[in-house]
């Protein structure tokens, strides 16, 4: 049994991909990284689906209209306008020319999660100046609830923790990220701005007073931050402490109908159900159109209690967003709650790891608990979990308010 100390799965000091990584900078590191054969082929098969015209990710193949509308939620647009604009007033002519993007620029769908630099998109917030990243941290929290702020910025301490481990904050550390910005900042017009790179990718599309944030990927390794002073924290546990109640809650019909796999690497999945590196994620990087079916148990036969618990969990995923986004988003997941479907892979006792995916025609959680990447353990522990959130059919980036605005 995989024990619950994260510090009991160390990488060794000699170990090659410490070796790799040890005193050369990102760049060297991502030439090294990408020189083997399976990443060469990660990076080839992201690049294929990048290239791809954009659909939004579907149940069926088929992007189902009429889902999305342009509406004032309440976001204080003029508070993120003057904060994309100074921090744009930080930047060189010669970041500014990296950063700034059309809004409809594909490399907004570039995100992704590894530590290895798989694009060079942006600038990295770790070359640019303290302003500019004093600026990027007064855009951030324009744009999020006090919850999100800290989440995302604990998230990016993570990174920076786990290169204290292991001696390696030239590869991983608080502000080793791409940040882009797309459109102009306007309190009418759409713009938006993205932030990603190891266990952080987070996409603001901004449309007057209307916010959407999705794709995110938030995840750590281990999610225990332990350096014994006030930083120290554990991460993801209402994600999943809410997912679990939710699962223990269904009578044991319905538990057996939600969970799709014993295990969380059972012989019986098919090919495609899992892979190296989004382990059981399939809204993972680069999956923008992909076509996820309806698996596990509809949230139409859900008792109160169930609901209840069921939008506890959705709550848990979506509280990065300030208060108006957040109490609109929540109430489109209500509306559709009869087309929400939810599913299972793992054991659901106390102790155990697990996945979980909540689905519907305007929302597309997933939560895991992943194997070792840069800790030894051979199987999924509770200290290493990445979530995801989207927005099925068209909607992620804001793609579909975008395209009802230009109607107008």
């Amino acid at each position: 049994m995989t024990s619950r100390n994260f510090r009991d799965y160390l990488l060794p000091a000699d170990a090659p991909r410490i070796l790799c990584a040890r005193n050369v900078d990102p760049q060297t590191y991502a030439r090294r990284m990408l020189a083997t054969e399976q990443a060469r082929s990660l990076q080839a098969h992201w690049q294929s689906l990048l290239d791809e015209t954009f659909h939004g990710i579907t149940c069926n193949g088929e992007v189902q209209p009429g889902l999305f509308s342009v509406a004032d939620e309440g976001f204080d647009v003029e508070s993120a306008m003057a904060a994309a604009q100074h921090l744009l007033a930080t930047l060189t002519p010669e970041e500014h020319g990296k950063v700034c993007q059309p809004i409809e620029a594909k490399q907004w769908r570039a995100w992704y999660n590894p530590e290895i630099p798989f694009n060079d998109y942006g600038v990295r917030l770790e070359n640019t100046t303290e302003s500019a990243r004093d600026a990027f941290l007064s855009l951030l929290r324009c744009c999020t609830s006090d919850k999100g702020y800290q989440k995302v910025v604990r998230l990016m301490d993570a990174n920076h923790f786990l290169g204290e481990l292991y001696s390696l904050n030239n590869i991983m550390n608080r502000w080793s990220f791409h940040f882009m910005l797309f459109g102009e900042p306007s309190v009418e017009k759409p713009w938006g701005w993205v932030i990603y790179g190891h266990h952080v990718a987070f996409s603001c599309f901004i449309l007057g007073r209307q916010l959407v944030i999705a794709p995110t990927f938030m995840g750590v390794e281990p999610n225990v931050i332990d350096r014994g002073n006030e930083q120290d924290c554990v991460l993801f546990t209402q994600e999943e402490s809410s997912g679990l109640a939710l699962m223990q809650s269904l009578t044991p019909d319905q538990q057996r109908r939600a969970t799709l796999y014993t295990q969380m690497e059972d012989p019986a999945m098919p090919a495609w159900r899992f892979n190296f590196a989004d382990q059981r994620h399939l809204g993972g990087a680069f999956q923008d159109n992909r076509i996820i079916p309806l698996e596990g148990i509809c949230a139409a036969e859900f008792s109160t209690q169930q609901r209840a618990n069921l939008l506890d969990t959705v709550a848990a995923f979506i509280d990065f967003l300030p208060a108006g986004p957040r109490q609109a988003r929540m109430s489109l997941v209500e509306k559709w709650l009869d087309e929400t479907w939810w599913c299972w892979i793992g054991g659901c006792g106390d102790d155990d790891v697990f996945y979980y995916r909540i689905q519907s025609p305007v929302i597309m959680l997933e939560f895991d608990h992943h194997n070792g990447m840069w800790l030894t353990n051979t199987e999924p522990a509770r200290f290493h979990i990445h979530t995801i959130t989207r927005i099925p059919n068209g909607n992620d980036y804001g793609k579909a308010l975008l395209a009802s605005w230009r109607q107008n």
